[in-house]
């Protein structure tokens, strides 16, 4: 065997790199996309226009790298749960694939990559940093204590915006904590959908979601959330005297939660509900467009 064969293969042993990837979701970055969208809404509508390149790429890197953090802490204080779903149990945690000390090393490496892009930040945001870290991992715990955990995951979601709006100008407006709460209520609709894949297997385990809570239900508080989410937009439209193309955006965009809401008022098979979800994903590029659109008009 050659030097470099033989070093690849002694690096595959010591570190598995597939585990790995597979503990930060590598292959499904749905997560990334549905966190750093609302934080580009935030850097456009701040600046009324295309943000800083540099912005553009400090958020993008962040988005990927908190959500790989967030998700490792979400399989640590989750590993016992994991097991006992079919969906997760394979995960490389739950399965022992990983150890613990494996995934705490990971988790510390991302977080000092996040303390270095806070770097080309003004320091508003630094400050602001540790309650994004915080939020990330006090949500694995809320499905242990309250009914409705995706209101958490919303907040912690929602803190891009904050600080993305912190890192355009610097202070922070009303605009800012609008998009906050429109993001924040975004994510309790589109995972509470997402909850729908674990329906049986979080009752029997004894883990809450508002998908549990809200029962038959389920499409009056995903259309509310949504409604919510709707207002608080048009509102931060209006505050910031945004043009016509946003307001045709958010038309098209309530028409297709309307269709959404009224699908969940059926049974939802597990694959359909991901397939909901991850729909989500373009809700948010057409919002961002909108924006954009919004502020040039």
């Amino acid at each position: 065997m050659s030097a470099p064969a033989a070093f690849s293969s002694a690096a595959s042993s010591i570190l598995p790199w597939s585990a790995l990837a597979r503990l930060i979701r590598l292959p499904n970055q749905t997560g990334t996309y549905l966190l750093l969208l609302p934080t580009l809404w935030a850097l456009v509508l701040a600046a009324r226009g295309i943000p800083p390149l540099k912005l553009l790429v400090v958020f993008t890197g962040g988005a990927f790298v908190m959500r790989s953090a967030g998700v490792i802490m979400n399989d640590l204080a989750d590993q016992a749960f994991d097991r006992q779903v079919s969906r997760t149990k394979t995960r490389p945690l739950a399965s022992g694939e990983l150890s613990r000390r494996q995934a705490y090393t990971l988790l510390g490496l991302l977080l000092l990559v996040a303390a270095g892009l806070l770097l080309a930040l003004p320091p508003l945001v630094a400050w602001l940093s540790p309650m994004a870290v915080g939020l990330a991992a006090l949500y694995p715990f809320s499905k242990r204590w309250i009914h409705i955990p995706q209101a958490m995951l919303g907040i912690a979601f929602g803190w891009g915006t904050i600080m993305g709006w912190a890192a355009v100008r610097e202070q922070l407006d009303a605009s800012a904590w609008l998009l906050f709460g429109a993001t924040a209520m975004w994510a309790i609709a589109y995972d509470t959908i997402y909850a729908l894949q674990d329906l049986e297997d979080d009752r029997r385990v004894g883990v809450k979601s508002a998908a549990l809570y809200f029962g038959s239900s389920l499409h009056r508080g995903v259309g509310l959330a949504l409604a919510a989410m709707l207002v608080l937009f048009t509102i931060a439209g209006w505050l910031n005297q945004l043009q016509w193309p946003f307001y045709c955006t958010l038309f098209g965009v309530g028409l297709f939660f309307i269709k959404q809401v009224s699908d969940l008022q059926e049974p939802v098979s597990p694959s359909r509900a991901f397939a909901m979800f991850r729909s989500h994903i373009w809700v948010g590029v057409a919002l961002l467009l909108g924006l954009l659109g919004g502020v040039s008009a």
